[in-house]
């Protein structure tokens, strides 16, 4: 029998907070775990910084203009998804939490859902574990193979113990959620991302977002008993991810690197050796074809990933040179154009909308974070410049990731970089042109405009 899949998701986790990959070490100890017994992705990338057009691209293995998900709508009917052929292979699909962003429902058709309502809304470890277990012996009734996609509603906001989970909530549904198994007391030493400024709130909201982690990776550890106690480990392939970066600036919602570097952890019994750590840069994109080669199913046609089978069993060590992020629009669904290309050494990000006129907005300025800059932004003037260029940002934007990480100084502007801008702005062209993305004319028309590199 095909092995079975285990597909973990965190809404909003981002590749700083594992343990696993550089975070504390406290966070995340069941996901460190399962990375130790299989393989841990350290550059995995989504294509997009938001949550239902980044689920919907790993159900296709498609970019989310050509799944027709590029907001909060369902993709197109006519495009074939990883249920549809698992479905072909005999498997039971099973989901839990984030059915509102999994659509169309009725074209996934699961096999078995509980919802947010059944899951102390999205936040119950032992809710999680306690509906795996009646799924997987259901399918062991059956004599099926079985796939689950798990989704854990944290670390979304509100986060852990925040002003904001007290008002958001209302107190029977707040009194459900369980306590972390840990929570980061204000006395822990937290190193904040690059990216955020080092202001005190700023700091409490970070403590409670890595609480919200340590809530998450409590699901990761109950689903995991439940292979264990089922003696199912050695017969299903598991997969953890996260649907992109942290609901802070500079990270979901945006082009940026924070927003589309994620976790990605997987144990494929038989095929990886434990404790494999992969640098080459990965897709999330990759899963769907990784997925169909070890359940022995067809890979649907027009599919942007590949199947990561041979970089995991060692075959080859080169991947992808570069990453693309796209963005279209916010969960208020305000449009946003925007297209991000990655290198190790460059960031080039390309803002369709930024033409002085229009303010963005997004959930990352929810919270004490944003609040905070803006505040201090009052008497300093470079917090002042900072936080005036998130709202307005400029059309293009570059950046030298090996002196500067954190893509804290933009250089699309400056005359010492011109090479290295036109050799971006040719990469992604070549990228919007090879996959027809419906924005390529507006970005010729852009590149016409410029002078520096055009």
């Amino acid at each position: 029998m095909p092995l079975n899949i285990l597909v973990i998701t965190a809404d909003d986790m981002g590749a700083e907070a594992p343990g696993c990959l550089g975070g504390p070490s406290w966070t995340t100890p069941h996901l460190d775990a399962l990375g130790a017994s299989g393989a841990v992705l350290g550059h995995a990338f989504v294509p997009i910084a938001v949550c239902q057009p980044s689920r919907a691209a790993m159900l296709s293995g498609r970019w989310p203009h050509r799944n027709g998900a590029m907001g909060f709508e369902p993709m197109d009917e006519h495009v074939e998804l990883l249920t549809d052929v698992l479905r072909e292979q005999g498997y039971l699909t099973g989901a839990l939490g984030k059915l509102e962003h999994l659509q169309p429902q009725a074209r996934l058709a699961w096999d078995f859902t509980r919802d947010r309502a059944n899951l102390a809304d999205g936040r119950d470890a032992a809710a999680y574990g306690s509906s795996a277990r009646t799924f997987v012996r259901g399918a062991r009734e059956q004599g099926r193979p079985w796939f689950l996609l798990a989704n854990s509603h944290d670390p979304h906001r509100p986060f852990h113990g925040s002003d904001e989970e007290q008002t958001f909530y209302p107190p029977e549904v707040r009194d459900a959620f369980p306590e972390p198994s840990r929570t980061c007391p204000p006395d822990d030493e937290v190193r904040l991302p690059g990216y955020l400024p080092d202001l005190p709130e700023v700091e409490r909201e970070y403590r409670e977002y890595l609480s919200s982690v340590r809530r998450c990776d409590d699901t990761i550890g109950a689903l995991l008993r439940v292979l264990e106690e089922e003696g199912l480990v050695e017969d299903t392939l598991v997969v953890f991810h996260g649907d992109h970066g942290i609901a802070l600036p500079w990270a979901k919602a945006s082009c940026y690197r924070p927003g589309i570097h994620v976790p990605v952890v997987l144990r494929w019994p038989g095929e990886v050796e434990p404790g494999t750590r992969i640098d080459a840069w990965t897709s999330t994109l990759d899963l769907l074809p990784t997925l169909c080669e070890a359940a022995g199913a067809r890979v649907p046609e027009g599919v942007d990933g590949h199947s990561l089978g041979p970089l995991l069993r060692g075959e080859v060590s080169t991947w992808r040179e570069e990453v693309v992020s796209v963005f279209h629009e916010n969960s208020g669904g305000m449009r946003l154009e925007m297209r991000g290309l990655h290198r190790p050494d460059r960031t080039y990000v390309w803002n369709a909308w930024a033409d002085g006129t229009p303010r963005y907005r997004a959930e990352n300025m929810w919270g004490r974070s944003w609040a905070a800059m803006v505040e201090a932004a009052e008497g300093d003037p470079a917090m002042a410049a900072r936080t005036d260029f998130y709202l307005r940002r400029a059309p293009e934007e570059l950046y030298d990731t090996q002196v500067d990480p954190d893509a804290l100084h933009d250089l699309a502007s400056s005359p010492e970089h011109a090479d290295d801008l036109a050799a971006c702005r040719a990469a992604l062209l070549r990228w919007m042109e090879d996959v027809k993305d419906p924005s390529v004319e507006q970005f010729r028309a852009h590149l016409g405009t410029t002078v520096v590199g055009a």
